[in-house]
């Protein structure tokens, strides 16, 4: 069989991956970026008909996106019995491929499973990577027997590539989000604390022990405390940016 793409296969990874692109760039969650990921692998890795992205917490492993209800079944197979391809991947180092079940299995019971409950006949799993930290795994499946040996392996490996790079962005952008947010709270409360000093005729630390102490006292963050104690004068124009 002639391994040259055509034209066709081509533009659809072409505007798969470029259609992913967008959607990494402009995703508000990591969610958005994990179910892209898992949809579009299953158009430009040959053969892959169904996709999912698993992580590891700690020492549980959580699937958090799916191309399908199948792809999710399949993953919470492989975390019943412990074994399979997208364990591997985040445990180890080399990527995890078996085409096909039918023969030896690499993960027996898994292959068991699937074979008897889906037409799934071949697994494979690429790990992710993030700051250099192994976070989870990219499972592939294939309906089709040695659909995922070959050529299939080599794109789906760059393919999982591709998805560190997004994975890294996402990450990047929650950071400078949550920088963003963390400055603007800390802006907050000190515009309270000024307040509360002028209000009180007391010190900043005094000030800032108050806030602290309706925070608890409410169970409100304390950020959300400045925020209303601000909101309040200047709603009744007693202060100013």
């Amino acid at each position: 069989m002639d391994p040259t793409p055509s034209p066709h296969t081509s533009e659809v990874t072409h505007a798969a991956f470029a259609t992913l692109a967008r959607v990494v760039y402009a995703a508000d969650t990591y969610e958005e970026v994990f179910t892209a990921l898992c949809q579009t692998a299953t158009l430009v890795v040959s053969g892959c008909d169904h996709a999912s992205l698993m992580v590891r917490r700690g020492d549980r492993f959580e699937s958090l996106a799916w191309s399908d209800e199948l792809a999710r079944q399949i993953d919470a197979a492989e975390r019943e019995f412990g074994e399979g391809p997208c364990l591997d991947a985040i445990l180890g180092d080399a990527a995890q491929v078996d085409p096909d079940l039918r023969s030896h299995a690499t993960w027996p019971r898994l292959a068991a499973w699937t074979l008897e409950n889906t037409p799934v006949r071949g697994l494979a799993g690429f790990r992710l990577v993030v700051d250099g930290e192994r976070v989870g795994a990219l499972n592939f499946f294939s309906d089709t027997p040695g659909q995922l040996a070959g050529p299939a392996s080599n794109e789906a490996a760059v393919f999982t590539a591709f998805a560190n790079v997004a994975l890294m962005a996402a990450h990047e952008r929650e950071q400078a989000r949550n920088l963003r947010l963390a400055l603007g709270s800390n802006r907050e409360i000190g515009k309270a604390v000024g307040l509360l000093m002028a209000l009180h005729k007391v010190d900043d630390d005094t000030a800032f022990e108050l806030l602290r102490k309706t925070s608890q006292d409410l169970n409100i963050k304390l950020a959300d405390v400045a925020e209303q104690v601000v909101s309040h004068h200047r709603g009744a124009g007693s202060i100013s940016d």
